[in-house]
């Protein structure tokens, strides 16, 4: 077995506990409940649009027989105010695709999940100016949608986020044509290893950058974007093993300038030489990434710029995701993960937003300096 075994086994515990905590609500309340996501903090407008990119340079890794490499990314960015048509968070297919795999589906009705309002506008105009680009990549089987709340955090601050889905990693993505792929990966990682799933991502992080920018040394076609985007200032970050996905992106492309890895083992060793001085932020639950974690405890020996270890008490694996932001407004609670839901979201959008205005806009920021009192859950390791 891959040694991410206790990871996974963790992440299926919390989902038969919040299965179990649902099936006491009854269906009619949920039917009824409007779900939003919270207000970004940041003085832009959000733009949305969805860019469905294929690299012809490669077959895909998962199934190869279907042709090209094919990713989806949602693009979020600093838009002009009263412009454009509020974004759907999901299609009602992926919504129940994505219950069910939960194994919540016959108490949560997806229209309820795929009706959720978000804070981005589609076909909005941009805004004047360039900006930081940050990629960001989600969970395991989860698809791009889960960090719709980070997203559109960070792009009204002043950013460019793509949030890239991965075709055959997730269970709840639907690509061009009405494909809803299956989470092929999902068995052949037991094979692999989620390092294999790291590496891939890492490549697919080069490739959308490649697009988005249009670097020329790379025969990219430039986006409409590209004239938004300031090349000289990415970052990466993501969720579980998107947050893994940062180290090999990092070491294998200099472009991105710093990275964050959001409760996610590190499957593939930051480099024994370092990550060239670049920034690094490690998040997560106190509970299982507190000093003892042997990966986390190797990538924080190795990590040769500035750093931060930081953890969240009474935080689950999803703490770090819309996930537990939605099921708080449903009257759900992990009972292994008591951090309130709009809690959970406060602190996973003040953190990674800090780090990233930080190191990439060159702002200070106090609250990556130590402990405070207007955030007690978070503990400040190895400092």
């Amino acid at each position: 077995m891959p040694r991410t075994t206790p990871l996974l086994l963790r992440a299926v515990l919390f989902l038969l506990a919040l299965s179990a905590t649902v099936l006491t609500a009854p269906t009619a309340s949920a039917a009824t409940v409007q779900l939003e996501l919270p207000r970004p903090t940041g003085q832009f407008a959000v733009g949305r649009d969805t860019l469905h990119l294929v690299d012809a340079s490669r077959p895909d890794p998962w199934v190869p027989e279907a042709g090209a490499r094919e990713l989806l990314v949602s693009l979020s960015y600093p838009a002009r105010p009263g412009t454009g048509d509020p974004a759907a968070y999901m299609t009602t297919a992926e919504a129940e695709r994505l219950l069910k795999n939960q194994g919540y589906d016959t108490v949560v009705p997806a229209e309820t999940v795929s009706a959720t309002r978000t804070n981005a506008r589609t076909s909005a105009r941009p805004a004047p100016g360039r900006f930081p680009l940050v990629l960001l990549s989600p969970g395991f089987t989860l698809p791009r949608t889960t960090l719709t709340l980070l997203s559109e955090e960070i792009a009204s601050r002043g950013y460019v986020v793509a949030a890239v889905d991965h075709a055959y990693e997730s269970v709840a993505t639907t690509f061009p044509g009405g494909r809803l792929l299956p989470c092929v990966a999902c068995e052949k990682y037991k094979e692999t290893g989620l390092a294999k799933v790291t590496e891939i991502r890492a490549r697919d992080f080069s490739f959308v950058t490649d697009e988005l920018t249009g670097d020329h040394s790379r025969h990219a076609t430039p986006s409409p974007y590209a004239a938004m985007i300031d090349p000289r200032r990415i970052g990466v970050a993501g969720h579980s093993v998107g947050g893994a996905s940062a180290v090999p992106a990092m070491a294998g492309d200099p472009r991105f300038r710093a990275g964050a890895n959001l409760d996610g083992g590190f499957f593939t060793d930051v480099p024994a030489a370092g990550l060239g001085a670049r920034p690094f932020l490690m998040l997560g639950t106190r509970s299982t990434h507190s000093p003892g974690n042997a990966t986390w405890d190797l990538a924080w020996q190795r990590l040769d710029g500035w750093k931060r270890w930081l953890t969240v008490t009474d935080a689950g694996h999803f703490t770090f995701t819309d996930l537990p932001v939605l099921a708080g407004q449903l009257g759900i609670t992990d009972p292994d993960a008591p951090l309130p839901g709009a809690r959970s979201g406060e602190i996973t959008r003040a953190y990674l937003a800090a780090f990233f205005d930080l190191h990439l806009r060159h702002l200070p920021q106090p609250l990556l300096s130590g402990p405070t009192p207007t955030h007690p859950e978070v503990t400040f390791q190895h400092t």
